[in-house]
């Protein structure tokens, strides 16, 4: 069974003329060819596909397209969406509902959401002569997440998680899972999201896909199962400036007897995304090696990690200002709790606030 991965796939104004149109290959270049040769092609759609015009109240920007721009992806050569991420609820629940409606109407398969947050546990599971993948599509509590009652996307829990995957992997041949989280350009995991990782690994994921980072991060096989902290963005083409923000990987994965992964860089050109070619995919695809050398030597990445989070100012401010709202500035009694219940947030939190028996002060100091 041979499937394409790709990473977010977003609307932009950048690429909203291809998408009004119905020019795929403007908008995908020579992915196309890539993606329409798999027997099923997957990405993580992070946004909501709705006519309604009232964002929910959030803390970042809220994300949408067209419901006819599922047709666009469908025509590309898309199967699939995975909808577990934090813009599937931008536009509540209907919007929501507006997205599923619209992907189904495409001929697609809408997957990582549900009624409630047990209905939203359930995998996708596609087969091919008679071999099964599940794909088992979980993010992190910022803000689309369902609850016990309301519709939205599954959400990541230490336990709940585990026994999905293993279910999973009793019903199929091979489980990947799409893991909507970590901290947003972070070329390393936290401590926190390399252990859950492992623990996947450990529950009988193959293969674990980390996304919303918008950054290429590393990956390493650990017991068996292939792991990609930060696969960046697929289509996401001039939302940001950010360095990070221009390139990701495209996965063409193999499921047979083992699960032989192809890492395929793209980069985002004025409209749409192409393959990357030559020296620029050779520097991508070495730097992407580098960090993950860097993995294994757990000092290094330790170091990288907390360099990264306490390079971040915001989150000092968070603290400072809590409940207390900043002329300007994002309403501060909002911030605080979101980082609380924000996984990746609370990740840096913990990383630049250590305790003492953290920093294993000793008595003498």
């Amino acid at each position: 069974m041979r499937v394409v991965l790709c990473g977010d796939f977003v609307p932009t104004a950048a690429t909203v003329p291809a998408f009004e149109a119905g020019d795929a290959a403007a908008l995908l270049g020579d992915t196309l060819s890539v993606i329409r040769k798999a027997d099923f092609a997957v990405a993580n759609l992070e946004c909501a596909l709705t006519d309604r015009d009232t964002p929910i109240r959030k803390c970042g920007p809220n994300l949408k397209g067209r419901p006819a721009y599922a047709r666009v992806i469908a025509a590309a050569g898309f199967t699939h969406l995975g909808l577990s991420n934090n813009h599937v609820w931008d536009f509540g629940a209907q919007g929501l509902r507006d997205t599923v409606d619209a992907v189904r109407a495409a001929g697609m398969t809408g997957f990582g959401y549900g009624e409630n947050d047990r209905d939203s546990r359930k995998p996708l599971f596609i087969e091919k002569a008679g071999r099964k993948l599940a794909i088992v599509a979980v993010c992190e509590h910022e803000y689309s997440y369902a609850l016990p009652d309301q519709i939205g996307a599954n959400p990541f829990d230490p336990f709940d998680t585990m026994e999905d995957i293993a279910e999973a992997k009793r019903a199929a041949d091979w489980v990947a899972v799409m893991y909507h989280g970590g901290k947003e350009q972070c070329e390393y995991p936290s401590p926190r999201l390399r252990k859950a990782c492992h623990a996947m690994a450990r529950a009988g994921a193959d293969l674990i896909l980390c996304q919303h980072s918008h950054c290429i991060g590393c990956h390493e096989t650990w017991r068996g199962a292939q792991i990609v902290y930060g696969q960046g963005n697929f289509n996401f083409v001039g939302h940001s400036d950010h360095p990070h923000w221009h390139s990701g990987l495209m996965l063409d994965v193999q499921f047979g007897e083992g699960v032989e992964v192809a890492w395929l860089p793209v980069v985002a050109g004025e409209g749409g995304v192409s393959l990357a070619q030559g020296g620029e995919k050779a520097q991508i695809l070495a730097d992407f090696e580098a960090r993950s050398r860097v993995l294994q030597d757990e000092g290094a990445w330790l170091a990288a990690w907390e360099a990264f989070c306490r390079s971040l100012p915001y989150y000092v401010d968070a603290v400072k200002n809590a409940y207390v709202d900043v002329p300007g500035g994002e309403p501060c009694q909002q911030v605080f709790p979101h980082y609380l219940d924000c996984e990746a947030h609370l990740d840096v939190w913990k990383t630049i606030y250590r305790t003492w028996h953290a920093e294993q002060t000793d008595e003498t100091r």
